[in-house]
């Protein structure tokens, strides 16, 4: 059984490596008619639709198999690795992570179907599922999946098929006693935001009525016309001032948070670095790149805060003034951390960790400090053993600050008995001869 898999899975490389070569040796003719072309790009068209269903139903094995575990990594990320675009990754695993949807396998299984339909089916699928009080019955789903798939076939488009999958929510929930109207819903809510080609970002969101209503006083009552020093009107359209009032929501929501009294302020705010020996690279946390001159107006905002950095993008020390870490200091480390060190956890759900304790003459600095989540953060304070005759000393995670300064980890001898040192986790690809 073990040689036939062995056969199956070179036989399976061999075809697919022969598809490649075929592929890149494909080329357009000077004599190429009209037709001809039509026809040719057909064909293109059906073998990616294959490709990406072939490349969902491997997504999907990687999944069953815990490959990404092994790699360390989320299965998304891991296909970002390989080379998908982020989107195409997550499209990727919601098709070959998704259950209960053979039918739609099948169809795809014949290329007549591309992998952004099946996507807008599978999420469909979510969406009503979201929106149904009680759980949704094998046979409804199928008679589900089958309507959207009907409307896939009658060439509607992904964002018509997602229309459509709304509306199927919308009557399932109106028809429970419990179900609630789309518009008060706040179990569909989205915000989503990238960024675009040309550095800025792309707001969307999908609000119920309150938060939308929020939103729409909030706005309008930021947004009214101001005058010119001149007495003129304001020469701003009616989007660019929604646009204006919206960053001073933030930029009051921003101060708000210095208040010590606010509970749920966020973990970072806004960061803008700059390299001490090339203040021209200077960059914002999310977006990038800035020019000095938008460097030099940030500076002057005391809701952002600007960190100095060295050549390996390691903040400047602030000192042993204070036991527990400041405010600075903590977006210094989240600037250089990203995540918890050892496992990756968000970096909102981590704590300053000492390396050398403050009891025992430790600075509270970023040479003496990182990002480890409560559990991780257990897991290093956690002496317990070392003092016990059942445990030695080196039977516990020690995290210490490398020469790169970069915190790194010294795993337990009962994981690794030479206890070889690793990088952070958002270093991880790191290793020690490249780092040397």
């Amino acid at each position: 059984m073990i040689a036939d898999d062995t056969i199956e899975s070179t036989d399976t490389a061999a075809i697919l490596a022969g598809i490649v070569d075929q592929l890149a040796e494909l080329r357009t003719r000077p004599d190429m008619t009209g037709p001809q072309a039509h026809a040719a790009l057909q064909q293109i068209l059906l073998i990616r639709n294959l490709a990406d269903h072939h490349a969902a139903a491997f997504t999907g094995e990687l999944d069953r198999l815990g490959v990404a575990d092994g790699h360390g990594r989320r299965l998304r990320e891991l296909l970002v690795v390989m080379g998908c675009a982020p989107a195409v990754a997550a499209r990727f695993v919601r098709i070959g992570t998704a259950t209960d949807i053979d039918p739609l396998r099948r169809h795809a299984a014949d290329g007549s179907i591309s992998s952004e339909h099946a996507d807008a089916i599978v999420r469909g699928l979510s969406h009503i599922e979201t929106r149904s009080v009680e759980p949704v019955e094998p046979e409804m789903r199928l008679a589900q999946l089958m309507s959207l798939m009907s409307w896939s076939s009658a060439g509607m488009t992904p964002a018509q098929i997602t229309d459509h999958a709304r509306t199927i929510a919308n009557e399932l929930a109106a028809d429970t006693d419990d179900g609630k109207p789309a518009a008060e819903d706040k179990a569909i809510n989205e915000l989503g935001y990238h960024k675009t080609d040309d550095g800025r970002r792309d707001v969307r969101a999908n609000l119920d009525a309150v938060a939308g209503e929020k939103l729409h006083s909030l706005v309008e009552s930021l947004s009214a016309p101001k005058p010119q020093p001149d007495g003129s009107h304001d020469p701003r359209s009616a989007e660019r001032k929604r646009a204006d009032a919206l960053e001073t929501i933030l930029e009051l929501a921003e101060k708000s948070f210095a208040d010590e009294t606010v509970s749920c302020k966020p973990t970072g705010g806004v960061l803008l670095t700059i390299p001490a020996d090339a203040p021209k690279l200077s960059a914002l946390e999310f977006m990038g790149s800035v020019t000095p001159a938008t460097a030099k107006m940030l500076g002057c905002d005391a809701a952002v805060t600007v960190v100095i950095v060295d050549g390996e993008q390691v903040p400047l020390n602030v000192g042993r003034e204070k036991r527990l870490f400041t405010p600075s200091q903590r977006k210094a480390l989240l600037l250089r951390d990203k995540c918890c060190v050892k496992c990756g956890a968000p970096a909102s759900r981590t704590q300053a960790h000492h390396l050398v304790s403050w009891a025992d003459g430790g600075a509270t600095d970023l040479d003496n400090g990182c990002l480890l989540c409560t559990a991780c953060h257990h897991d290093v304070h956690d002496r317990a053993g070392a003092g016990s005759e059942a445990s030695g000393p080196n039977d516990h995670w020690d995290v210490v600050m490398g020469f790169d300064r970069h915190p790194w980890l010294i795993p337990p001898a009962t994981i690794d008995p030479k206890r070889r040192p690793l990088p952070a986790y958002n270093r991880r690809t790191l290793r020690l001869d490249n780092a040397a």
